[in-house]
């Protein structure tokens, strides 16, 4: 992932910054519990492709 396109990127619903995880490859957004995907390199940042987080991973976050 471009860390330049990681920088302007915003979550699409809240616009807070978004933390990239390298090993699931998925953009995610702690304020509303959302993972979005990253398929073939290119983020999808659609709330209806979005998976919800579980407290679990977002217990891990902090």
């Amino acid at each position: 992932m471009d860390k330049k396109l990681l920088e302007i990127l915003a979550c699409p619903i809240c616009k807070s910054s978004l933390r990239y995880d390298k090993d699931k490859q998925e953009l995610i957004c702690k304020a509303d519990r959302l993972a979005f995907p990253i398929r073939d390199d290119i983020p999808v940042m659609l709330e209806d492709d979005a998976r919800e987080l579980s407290e679990a991973e977002i217990e891990s976050l902090e």
